[in-house]
């Protein structure tokens, strides 16, 4: 099975309004991965749900390894993930859909990368972790339902949220969202050579910076905005792509 295009969905994301779909279980050496394929438009696409569909695991106990290594079997090399954040601006409304650029990473102990053992020794370059080619593909037809680009996700361990003084530093070193999920996702779909994207669809407003909401207003914002959102990946799955726009998949150094 052949399968290029990739959508994953984080929390409040568990299905996608693909035509199709049939659920498919991959087995990797990092365990058993259960995702959904159908089609858009003639072309394959997989759908996979970050934290399971029942949401099961918790954003440090996700098996992302195993996660990226099952699209990468499925022969993908197209992805777009979404994601929950919290906001460190004011100015940022609940609802957004922001269009994550950059990241700095805050989590501790999680594996990001493949060549983790020693005698594998590979480095990964980090100037675009985001793939531009896909990022402008999104902008040219879902402009109006970006409200911001050029946005930085600090990404933190979880599954706790954060103190209002680390919000705080977090801001001070340049995070604008916050998240629990998007590393090692990221790095790892650069090491297997995958153009990958991501929107962060604010939820919440992050600890200090206004008051705290609830789990249920979290989903509830996530409810209200990922049809839109999904509608729009589907209609770039729907066109050609191509990796030669992009650098992505010559993102590997070895020494």
């Amino acid at each position: 099975m052949q399968v290029e295009r990739a959508i994953i969905g984080g929390t409040g994301v568990y299905s996608a309004g693909v035509s199709g779909l049939r659920s498919v279980c991959v087995e990797t050496e990092f365990g058993l991965v259960t995702l959904d394929v159908g089609e858009i438009s003639g072309k394959k696409v997989a759908f996979l749900a970050r934290h399971g569909k029942e949401h099961s695991a918790p954003p440090h106990r996700i098996n992302y390894l195993a996660n990226m290594k099952a699209l990468q079997t499925l022969g993908v090399k197209f992805v777009y993930a979404t994601a929950a954040v919290g906001s460190c601006h004011k100015s940022y409304s609940v609802g957004d859909l922001v269009l994550i650029d950059d990241f700095i990473d805050f989590t501790s102990g999680r594996v990001s990368s493949y060549y983790d053992a020693v005698g594998s020794v590979a480095h990964v370059k980090m100037d675009a972790p985001y793939c531009r080619y896909l990022q402008d593909k999104l902008k040219q037809v879902a402009s109006l339902l970006i409200a911001r680009d050029g946005v930085v996700y600090g990404c933190t361990q979880g599954p706790r949220f954060e103190t209002a003084s680390e919000i705080r530093a977090y801001k001070n070193l340049g995070a604008d969202v916050i998240g629990m999920t998007g590393v090692p996702e990221v790095c790892l779909a650069k090491e297997l050579g995958m153009c990958y994207a991501a929107v962060g669809v604010v939820t919440n407003m992050c600890s200090g910076v206004e008051a705290e909401i609830t789990h249920q207003e979290i989903i509830a914002s996530m409810s209200q905005n990922k049809g839109k959102l999904i509608n729009a990946f589907e209609v770039v799955f729907s066109q050609d792509l191509t990796q030669e726009r992009c650098d992505c998949k010559n993102s590997l150094i070895f020494l």
